[in-house]
């Protein structure tokens, strides 16, 4: 980032802290305002920019929350999942009943292992090659946001290491298991949409 670079020339021991929260942007604007120069001009001008850019993105990130609140609550009432993550499902999947089950879903989503028949592997399962990458992805990140958190997620992923898992292994074996709850989570969610009669119609949790 410019605005860190040109701190580091005003005064290189300067944290500027985190400039996604106003405190930080007001407290290194005052410093900058009292600095001389074209490098605190030009800091102070890409400051205003982040200000800016904070605000779009802040205002885009609410507008998509109430947005998936309302067509989808039950997968984003799920433990690790954010309303951006819950969109990009949403996108990514189109239309749920175009699968035939969370088997199809899951393969459609790179979520279903595939055997390793080589050497020492026989019969181990390895993480497939084809599917929807940006579907997987955001499965992966409810997968270690529930990790870091006390529930079925992490007590699921521990179980699988003590019974012989490496890290890998149970980690796939929590994305599928997330995809099983996904696949649920977007049906009922569709199911309450068509009881709407395409009327937008809030949906309970």
């Amino acid at each position: 980032m410019f605005v860190r670079r040109e701190r580091d020339e005003l005064d290189p021991t300067r944290s500027p802290g985190i400039l996604n929260y106003p405190k930080y942007r007001d407290a290194l604007r005052e410093w900058l305002a009292g600095q001389s120069g074209i490098v605190a001009e030009l800091a102070l001008q890409e400051l205003a920019d982040i200000a800016r850019l904070t605000e779009d993105i802040n205002a885009l990130e609410n507008r998509i929350t109430d947005r998936v609140r309302e067509v989808a609550p039950r997968l984003y009432g799920m433990p690790g999942c954010g309303a951006v993550t819950a969109a990009k499902i949403i996108g990514e999947t189109a239309l749920v009943t175009r699968f035939s089950g969370d088997a199809a879903f899951a393969q459609h989503a790179g979520l279903a292992p595939v055997p390793h028949w080589s050497g020492r592997t026989v019969g181990r399962m390895r993480r497939p090659k084809y599917g929807n990458r940006q579907l997987n992805s955001a499965v992966h990140r409810i997968a270690v946001a529930q990790l870091r958190l006390d529930g079925p997620g992490r007590d699921y992923y521990h179980k699988r290491l003590e019974a012989g898992d490496t890290r890998p292994m149970a980690l796939r074996a929590l994305k599928r298991r997330i995809g099983r709850a996904v696949y649920g989570h977007l049906r009922a969610d569709h199911r309450c949409r068509q009881r709407g009669n395409g009327k937008r119609v809030p949906c309970s949790p």
